[in-house]
Parts: C-alpha cells; structure tokens; sequence
C-alpha cells in the first residue's frame, strides 16, 4: 500500500458516486482534500446538494461550489434542455456529452491547486464511461498536465500537476466493490441525469450504468 502522504490536494465533486469513492481513496492515502464542485447550469443540479452532504460527511474541511454557467455556451442535454438519451447506452457522442466540460473543469481545478499549493487534482472518472467522452481519457489528461505545467509558476520551477484518476481502469463494478470497501454511503451519492420530483428517473445511460454496476459487483445500492 502506498505510504500515506500528508499532502494537499484538490477533488473534483460532483456529488456523484465515483467521486465519492475517489475522494474516499485519496483521504485512506493521505490527501488533505480542497473539493470543488460546479453549479454550471445543468438539469441534474441535485447533486449538488448530495456533494455538500457528502463534503461534510467525508470530513473535508473545504468544499468550494463555483457557479459556471455553462447552459449558456455549451451544448449537450444536460445544460441545453435537449433530451436524454433513455434507449441505452450507444456508441459515438451520447446525448450528455457537455462540450469540453472536464477541460474546463481540470483548467480551473489547477488555478485552485497553484492558489493552495497542491499538485494533484482527483476526479472520478470511470474507465466503463470513456467511450463517449473524449476530455475523460488518459492522453487528454496528460496533455492538460503538459498545459498547467507549461501556464504556471509552479510548472515553470519544476513543481507540475498530476491529474489522479484511480477509477481510469476499473469497470463499475470494481468501483463499487472499492467504494464498499472504502466505507462510502451509497445512499448520499447521486447519478441519475434526468431527475423527476427529485427523484432517479431509473432509464436515463448514468442510471442504467448504475444498476448494473452494483448488480455485478453483488451489493445493495443505498
């Protein structure tokens, strides 16, 4: 096991459960967490509520929620009102790919880390979920890392940013079974994109993604 590092580092903070497992991995190493989550416009916005509920529960200290919106220049179903796709999932572009969202999303967590003196940003990204989703892939990470490195003092004196993606080559299901592991309630977590009454829609692909996960892994989801 790697020898625990108390050293800062940020987490993006959906409120989602692949998030919550990843932050649950980086404080079992170590990490002193600074979370970030956006309020970038986007239908699903409970889950923001889920990430301050599990921020406080996680016992991180700093829980940081910039509004960003982004229904205003991006597209995709989650911010532009167009429908979710509930017919599985498909090959190619699925309905809620946000342009560019995790470039974003990784471009203003490093101006965070420079600010707090951290090096590493975490985030859980899935590798079940990379088909659709081109800024959710190992080589778009390392090129954001070149960039920061290249567009910061600290990348300049040598002191670059790592991107951290523990779940890259785990299915759902492994993820799961680590998240369990890791003591993380399943219950506080959100995924579904197309919510009703605040509640799962239980067709939409992050849904079904869900359910199957948990059904392989042979847990309980709550």
């Amino acid at each position: 096991m790697e020898k625990l590092l108390k050293k800062k580092a940020i987490i993006l903070f959906s409120g989602g459960l692949d998030s919550a497992i990843t932050a649950a991995l980086a404080k079992s190493r170590g990490r002193e967490l600074v979370a970030l989550s956006f309020d970038y416009g986007q239908r699903h916005r409970i889950e923001l509520s889920r990430a301050r509920r599990l921020a406080k529960a996680m016992k991180i200290k700093r829980h940081l929620v910039l509004r960003l919106p982004l229904n205003k220049i991006a597209a995709g179903a989650l911010v532009d009102g167009s429908p979710v796709n509930k017919s599985g999932v498909k090959k190619g572009a699925p309905s809620t790919y946000v342009s560019y969202r995790n470039g974003v999303f990784l471009s203003l967590a490093f101006s965070l880390a420079e600010a707090e003196g951290a090096h590493e940003v975490w985030g859980g990204w899935c590798g079940a979920d990379f088909g659709g989703y081109p800024d959710c892939r190992a080589d778009f990470f390392k090129a954001m890392e070149r960039a920061a490195g290249l567009g910061t003092w600290e990348g300049r004196r040598g002191r670059g940013f790592k991107v951290v993606a523990p779940l890259a080559k785990l299915g759902k299901a492994a993820s799961f079974r680590l998240g369990k592991k890791l003591g993380v309630d399943f219950s506080a977590t959100w995924t579904c994109y197309a919510p009703k009454a605040s509640k799962p829609c239980g067709l939409c692909d992050a849904c079904r993604s869900r359910a199957k996960g948990f059904e392989e892994a042979g847990l309980k989801d709550g």
